[in-house]
């Protein structure tokens, strides 16, 4: 037993192909299937919701869901009837996202965010944790009762070390994305330990984003890297925690060769499912896994489900 839970990012355009992922996700043995909330995709509560009519076991999870352009309270509404669908099934990310997002699309200002995310997650983690909250902080309000407590872990992105150290006092766990895994346990895990310490609780639980494919063409791998997550080198939050994990040509706007396969777990399927049981080494409580799509080929989702169910029935 290598003592990990194993997830899945899944991706699709609409709402009724995202539940159709979900579901493959549970059939391969899958244990968490993950939604990002980019842009103005299919609302994640919307899309677990009739999920949960089609599961019975895989966990679901945001990474992330937006907070600016949701109030907690609204964030709240929509996961506590996921709750009541799926009891106990949902790991709710939640996290401020990056300001050409926030300001460029929603026209909101993004100011703050860490101290806003301290207030957000301090209201979710009151009303989902008990049915009731009564907060009043510098930027945000919230009073409101759901009735009663909800089974939803609330969770929170992080890249950076003062993101980390937040999860780790407040959180129910971190969640990170495209981070190499010894940025990871060098400033991570210590930065989690910190924010724990500080709260006087146990560190939670850190859930690592890892790219990954069951392919032997290398080259093919790396075109598909550069179309999935060639951009994050262009972000500049991202572009400096890769300078700051050893990979400066990020400064420069560039996902090297370098950089892709320090970050993306490709080979065979025994080589991956090798890999992937090295993560707990690095800090890791849990694999995010995105799965990475070689051009022309239609089979690598997939053996590379495959492999990740057979990784989790260990």
């Amino acid at each position: 037993m290598h003592g990990i839970t194993v997830g899945v990012h899944i991706v699709a355009r609409t709402a009724p192909e995202l539940v159709d992922g979900i579901v493959a996700a549970e059939q391969a043995g899958i244990e968490c299937a993950w939604l990002t909330v980019g842009g103005l995709a299919p609302d994640p509560f919307a899309v677990f919701g009739a999920a949960a009519m089609r599961t019975s076991r895989i966990k679901f999870g945001t990474s992330i869901v937006p907070t600016f352009p949701r109030h907690p309270l609204a964030m709240a509404q929509g996961a506590a009837a996921v709750d009541t669908l799926a009891p106990g099934r949902l790991r709710l990310g939640v996290g401020p996202s990056h300001k050409p997002v926030i300001e460029g699309t929603w026209g909101i200002p993004f100011e703050r965010p860490l101290e806003h995310l301290r207030e957000y997650l301090t209201i979710l983690k009151a009303i989902l944790g008990t049915g009731s909250v009564a907060f009043e902080g510098k930027r945000l309000i919230a009073r409101g009762s759901i009735g009663g407590p909800t089974g939803v872990t609330v969770m929170a992105s992080a890249l950076r070390a003062n993101g980390f150290r937040l999860c780790g006092e407040l959180a129910d766990g971190a969640i990170s994305w495209v981070c190499p895994l010894p940025y990871l346990r060098d400033v991570a895990i210590p930065a989690i330990r910190q924010g724990a310490e500080k709260a006087g609780r146990t560190p939670p639980p850190l859930v690592a984003h890892i790219p990954v494919v069951v392919s032997e063409d290398a080259e093919a791998v790396r075109e598909g890297a550069r179309r999935q997550i060639g951009i994050y080198p262009r972000v500049p939050f991202y572009q400096q925690m890769f300078a700051d994990a050893g990979f400066p040509e990020a400064l420069e706007g560039q996902l090297s060769d370098r950089m892709i396969d320090a970050l993306v777990v490709h080979g065979t399927a025994e080589a991956v499912k090798a890999r992937l049981r090295e993560a707990p080494a690095f800090g890791a409580g849990e694999i995010l896994a995105m799965p990475i799509l070689p051009p022309g080929d239609r089979e690598a989702l997939p053996r590379t489900l495959a492999a990740l169910g057979e990784l989790a029935a260990e």
